[in-house]
This record gives structure tokens, C-alpha cells and sequence, in this order.
């Protein structure tokens, strides 16, 4: 092979081990994963937010971030479930670039897995320990996802991950909402498809075992707009794009239909400040129509402390390094805007 074998790292078990859930952070993942589950099932009409910093690059700076977050959570309890985005690993087009706090603890200095995967366990840790909040992470490498297995309540899988054979079966033995993205070039037929088998029960190899899964009944669809054959971006979450998914869903026979749109990436061509004006359109289509009411469980927002992008070594504090995002202000006015419009 290929490959320069630097050292071995340790195993899930024993960085759990090192930096245990406490059994209070246990008991607030029960309560958040029930909270979500019911909106998956159909029990509960809450809405959820999965919103946070594009990537996670700093653990102050996203930490000060969800500490807000957990004060508007409180004012709008009783019609929104905020799920904060804590992504730690970053899917890079060509493979170049900043790859997440998991390579990158610190985006200054050279690759390390070793600390990030003691970085991105803290951080969730923490975040679960001093908010409440159990977080959003994206599903880059499924054999990671031990790691932070007791900590998560929602994950994602990318876009260019959605038809991955690993991430699918890998999303089957997950016992919290998983989110299947459409991929980069548009076809709902591969999203439908991961759906399908991450509900599904599969045997398969994970971890060095051989493991059976009993399928994921909170598999779910994410659209994130897509990108022609010219490289321009296109939208996919207008009325006539949800009402399709709810036909989609209707032939499939698939369980529990449901949909979160991302208000970035390719729904905004990455102009991040239309968030919110994407999120009224989202809204708008679920008074018009009931049966997108009924799909369409919820948001995806990229925001952070401060507007826009900058580069890894910009420096800003509360800035994202990669893809750009709305800032506080908006951001604040913007949960309180859904709420009122609920």
C-alpha cells in the first residue's frame, strides 16, 4: 500500500473512556433525542433548527456561539427544537483545504488526528455538559462515528457521501434522525435510495466486526440545492420541489416522510445573507400546502458570530474559514421571525 503508517490511534472505547458523559449529560440526550424522535414519528408539530457555523474551528468561539443559542431556545420552546451545529470534519471538493477541526485542532498548524479526535469529543462534551445541548455533527467517515456516538442527537450525511455503501449501512445501526442529503448533481433518486437502505436492516462489517443493524426509521432527506452540468447552482426547495419529494415519498412506501431544507450551499448559490428569505419562502409553502406542512420538519442554517467567510489564517474571532455565514444579529432575528410565522 501506499500509505505511511504514523502511529496507531486509540480506539472509541477508550477515548470515551478518558473523557466520560457525565450522568447528567446522559439524562439531556435522552430528553433532546425524545424530542426530536417525536417530530420524526409525527407525534409533536415543533419545528427544528439544525443551525450553526459552517465548521467548526475554534472551540471558544463555537462554544460562545451555542451558550446564545440556548438563551433564545428558551423563548421559543414551544415551537422550535434548536439542534446546534457542531461539524467537525469538512468535505473538500478536490480534497484541498482546511478539513475540520478532526485533521486540524488548531487550522494553523499541521494535520494531527491524534489531538482532534480528542478535540472534537471535548467540544461535544462540553457543549452537552454546560448548555444541554447534544449536537449536529456530519457523518464524513462512518468508522468515526464511534467516537461521538453518546454525544450526538442528529447527524448528517454530505452530499458527496449520500451514495456511499458505508455511510448507508452505517446510517441503518444509528438510533438518532439521520439526514441523507441530495447530491451535488441533483438526482432525488440517490437521496431516495440512501433513505431506502438506511431504514432497511443490513449485516456488515464495522469496527472489525461483524455487526447486524435493524434499520433507521428517522432516515430522512435533506435538499440542498445542486449544481448543473455548467457549474451554476440550483435551487430545490420551492413549492413545486417540496410537492414533488411528497410524491417522491408517496410512491416509495417509506416510512416516516420527512424533509429538512438547508437554507445554504447551493439553495442560496452560497449567498449566505438569503437565508432568511429562503426560510420565509419554506414557511410560505407550508401554509399553502399540507402535505409539505406535514414534510418538511424543520431548517438547516450555517450562521456564527460574525457575517460572511475569511480565510483559515484571517483571524477573526467567530468567523467561519470555510463556507460563509450569517452572523448573530441575523441570526437571532431570524429564529424569532420562524417562530412568529409557525
Amino acid at each position: 500500500m501506499n500509505l505511511k503508517f504514523n502511529r496507531e490511534l486509540p480506539s472509541a472505547r477508550v477515548v470515551k473512556e478518558m473523557y466520560p458523559l457525565s450522568d447528567k449529560g446522559m439524562e439531556r440526550k435522552k430528553e433532546n433525542d425524545a424530542a426530536l424522535r417525536d417530530i420524526f414519528l409525527g407525534k409533536s408539530d415543533k419545528f427544528i433548527l439544525v443551525i450553526g457555523p459552517c465548521s467548526a474551528d475554534r472551540s471558544d468561539a463555537v462554544l460562545e456561539y451555542i451558550q446564545r443559542l440556548r438563551g433564545v431556545q428558551d423563548k421559543v420552546k414551544d415551537k422550535i427544537v434548536i439542534v446546534p451545529r457542531i461539524y467537525t470534519n469538512k468535505p473538500r471538493t478536490t480534497g484541498a483545504g482546511y478539513k475540520g477541526m478532526l485533521h486540524q485542532p488548531d487550522p494553523d498548524s499541521k494535520p494531527d488526528m491524534l489531538k482532534g479526535i480528542m478535540a472534537i469529543r471535548k467540544l461535544h462534551l462540553q457543549a452537552l455538559e454546560d448548555t444541554g445541548f447534544s449536537c449536529a455533527d456530519e457523518m464524513l467517515y462512518p468508522e468515526n462515528h464511534s467516537y461521538l456516538s453518546d454525544v450526538l442527537s442528529y447527524v448528517a450525511v454530505g452530499a458527496r457521501s449520500v451514495e456511499n455503501q458505508m455511510h448507508r449501512l452505517t446510517s441503518s445501526g444509528l438510533d438518532i434522525p439521520v439526514g441523507m442529503k441530495n447530491p451535488t448533481g441533483g438526482m432525488l433518486s440517490v437521496m431516495m435510495n440512501a433513505i431506502t437502505a438506511a431504514q432497511a436492516s443490513h449485516t456488515f462489517v464495522y469496527s472489525g466486526w461483524e455487526v447486524l443493524s435493524t434499520g433507521n426509521p428517522l432516515a430522512h432527506a435533506i435538499l440542498r440545492g445542486y449544481s448543473h452540468k455548467s457549474g451554476h447552482s440550483a435551487p430545490n426547495y420551492h413549492y413545486e420541489d417540496l410537492i414533488l419529494l411528497h410524491e417522491l415519498y408517496e410512491e416509495s412506501g417509506l416510512i416516516n416522510p420527512a424533509v429538512i431544507v438547508d437554507t445554504n450551499h447551493a439553495n442560496s448559490d452560497k449567498q449566505y445573507d438569503q437565508q432568511p428569505r429562503i426560510a420565509k419562502e419554506i414557511l410560505h409553502s407550508m401554509r399553502l400546502s399540507n402535505d409539505i406542512k406535514k414534510l418538511v420538519k424543520g431548517l438547516m442554517i450555517e450562521s456564527y458570530l460574525i457575517d460572511g467567510s475569511q480565510k483559515p489564517d484571517g483571524g477573526v474571532y467567530g468567523q467561519s474559514i470555510t463556507d460563509p455565514c450569517i452572523g448573530w444579529e441575523k441570526t437571532e432575528t431570524m429564529i424569532y421571525e420562524i417562530a412568529e410565522l409557525l
